[in-house]
């Protein structure tokens, strides 16, 4: 089977399901776009990657990355292979003195994963065929993860200085509310650009 190149396109608030979120997957190719639902801290710990923001203390995902590659192993590739019942499966493909594993893993911590290695995401055409979502217009979805995050209004930091702003992330980093830096950081980043 052939295999179709993925990129995170955009994390947000997932319209279907309250209190969980939703990774936006777009395929290299083409116009098409793999929603997955995930939980808030599984959103976190991809973002915080996404992000390039660095915790004071390492995340799981950052210390399974750590452990194993003190041993030499490397996450090659990641593979969306299966949807069932609504469920998304994943596979880490690694790789270690030459010889290659194949790990069955939740889609979202394979995602988180991938975005530490810089491997790619892959799933197959039935995969998409049965979850995929075709894009008309590509002014729908934004075309970066930091663009691409879902904007909650209200939030009061188009108020704030540039200096509030950095004090503000500082704080937020060192209380590990992950989220509400990565939205921090869009503002600056905006302000800055």
């Amino acid at each position: 089977m052939d295999k179709i190149k993925l990129n995170i396109v955009a994390i947000s608030h997932s319209v279907t399901q309250s209190h969980n979120y939703a990774v936006i997957l777009g395929e290299d190719e083409g116009n098409r776009r793999l929603p997955i639902v995930i939980g808030g801290f599984e959103a976190q710990a991809i973002a915080v990657a996404v992000e390039n923001m660095n915790p004071n203390r390492p995340l799981t995902h950052d210390l399974f990355k750590n452990t194993i590659s003190e041993f030499g192993i490397k996450v090659l590739e990641v593979i969306i292979n299966d949807l069932s019942e609504g469920i998304f499966y994943a596979q880490l493909v690694c790789e270690q003195d030459g010889n290659v594993a194949v790990i069955d893993s939740r889609t979202s911590d394979a995602i988180a994963m991938a975005v530490r290695f810089n491997a790619p995401i892959y799933t197959f055409e039935f995969v998409m065929e049965a979850a995929g979502v075709q894009v008309e217009n590509e002014a729908q979805v934004a075309d970066s993860p930091k663009k691409g995050r879902k904007k909650q209004g209200g939030d009061g930091l188009a108020d704030l200085s540039l200096d509030e702003l950095e004090q503000m992330l500082e704080k937020v980093l060192l209380a590990e509310d992950y989220e509400k830096a990565a939205k921090i950081r869009d503002e600056i980043n905006k302000r800055k650009s």
